[in-house]
């Protein structure tokens, strides 16, 4: 509250797009609080309530004879303008909403703080819903390939996986933490999801191997990965990023397998972009939807040129590659550069495309537990939850969330949830109204004890499951056939 020097203003006109005074706009009260930003306009009987942690930045635009213009982004695309009457009181709420929207320190964040007074779910519920054993145990694991290894139960082994880790039963100790050793940030193949034709897919970082370097421990675990799948000769090795930027990374002492000493293994280089890229693509496309002077043409050549689509192209296009591998029999290990940005999209969305389990309201919740939180996508550093790096933000989740509607824009029958769960997953991704995407990996909340300060998001879309029921849904058996053509690629 000590940052809060202005609680109330009255008279204060909203506007969706400024400076234009149009329909859109309305006059009422903004109240500033610990946790949102509220506007009663008290004639439309309509209240507008704004996380503080939704806030990406608040611009104190020229002052006008209408009153000072605040213009806020929100991280989940709303884009308003309030314009208030005095300077004073315009510059004391932009200076408030600065300081609430980049906190600190992670106890400062709204999940810390909410109650769920209104609900009927407890804080223990969802925590426990998911368990990564039960789910491998659903793909048929343990087996007499793959086995539940512990050498991470205390989280030796890699820092940023999660405790249960399913390997090769024919790789010893030895072997695993030598190819440990030479992953980025320890981050070794493991097995992400395994098809019921035994084929499997798996995930891992760059190796260390800069121009010539070479881990025999790490040419042998691969072998072990391809001699779980007896119908096939050979494994695929998918590097998601451009060729050029896995060579630029050689010369850092990082990069990709040496196919002189990899054995029986095909290597397949797809062109997903890095997290800047990505950044400055999502900045643009928003930029398309802010014109000032918008017209059909502007707004089509904006979208184009922001990249977005092709991006969302590119990403779809390794996933369905990696289905289709899976499917005819192929195992697959898939890296970018530390294994949890690309590899977690194209891992999930392959086996979203497999596997129907995961297009039900349980079945994703389970995927997005096992591929983002469990394997260390990371949520703070990527969603800026707390003042830092923006250099680390990038909207990956999010683009996996528009892959996700791109493929139900070609199988609207094949999912049992509908497009809002997906947009209020995002939302709450962002808004941190719940712990489950809070710090960067599966240790950190333990260490943190989040699911003992704070509630779990599963519980509240559980309690809501009614709203996200997709009425179309036609429960089926089999793998979806996804076409990558440019006109099946849609901005809506």
């Amino acid at each position: 509250m000590e940052y809060i020097r202005t609680p109330k203003v009255e008279n204060v006109r909203f506007l969706y797009r400024y400076p234009t005074v149009s329909n859109s706009s309305s006059t009422g009260t903004l109240y500033l609080t610990a946790t949102h930003l509220i506007f009663v306009d008290p004639g439309l009987k309509r209240e507008t309530w704004i996380l503080h942690s939704l806030i990406a930045s608040v611009e104190k635009l020229p002052i006008t004879t209408i009153g000072s213009p605040l213009l806020m982004r929100c991280k989940h695309f709303l884009c308003i303008t309030f314009v208030i009457p005095k300077e004073k009181e315009a510059h004391d709420i932009y200076q408030s909403l600065i300081q609430l929207s980049q906190p600190s320190r992670i106890e400062q964040l709204y999940c810390f703080h909410y109650t769920a007074s209104n609900e009927f779910f407890k804080i223990e519920n969802g925590w426990n819903k998911i368990s990564l054993e039960q789910e491998f145990q659903r793909m048929g694991c343990p087996n007499n390939y793959w086995k539940l290894s512990t050498l991470n139960k205390n989280y030796d082994l890699c820092k940023t996986y999660p405790r249960c880790l399913f390997l090769p039963s024919s790789a010893d100790d030895y072997i695993i933490r030598g190819s440990a050793k030479f992953r980025s940030k320890s981050r070794l193949p493991v097995l992400s999801y395994l098809y019921r034709n035994q084929a499997s897919i798996c995930r891992c970082a760059q190796p260390l191997s800069g121009f010539n370097a070479r881990c025999i421990e790490d040419e042998k675990l691969l072998d072990h990965i391809r001699r779980t799948n007896p119908k096939s000769p050979i494994l695929y090795v998918v590097d998601t990023r451009p060729r050029i930027n896995a060579m630029v990374n050689k010369a850092q002492g990082k990069g990709y397998e040496n196919e002189v000493y990899y054995e029986n293994i095909k290597f397949h280089f797809f062109g997903i972009e890095n997290i800047h890229v990505m950044r400055g693509s999502l900045q643009k496309l928003i930029d398309a939807c802010e014109l000032r002077v918008p017209s059909m043409n502007s707004f089509l050549t904006g979208v184009e040129g922001s990249g977005w689509l092709r991006h969302v192209k590119a990403i779809l296009e390794t996933s369905v590659f990696i289905a289709n591998a899976v499917h005819n029999g192929i195992s697959i290990v898939i890296h970018c550069s530390d294994g949890w940005d690309r590899t977690a999209q194209t891992c999930s969305i392959a086996s979203i495309i497999l596997d129907p389990f995961y297009r039900t309201i349980d079945g994703f919740q389970t995927l997005i537990e096992k591929d983002w939180l469990a394997f260390g996508h990371k949520f703070n550093d990527r969603c800026g939850h707390i003042n830092g790096d923006n250099r680390e933000m990038a909207p990956v989740f999010t683009q996996f969330l528009d892959v996700i509607w791109q493929i139900m824009q070609q199988h609207p029958c094949a999912f049992e949830f509908n497009e809002r769960f997906l947009i209020n997953i995002n939302d709450f991704v962002y808004n941190v109204q719940f712990g489950t995407f809070l710090y960067n990996c599966e240790r950190e909340r333990n260490e943190n004890r989040l699911s003992k300060k704070t509630f779990s998001v599963w519980a509240y879309l559980d309690a809501h499951r009614i709203e996200y029921i997709n009425p179309l849904y036609q429960q089926m058996d089999s793998m979806l056939t996804i076409s990558v053509a440019p006109q099946f690629i849609k901005y809506d």
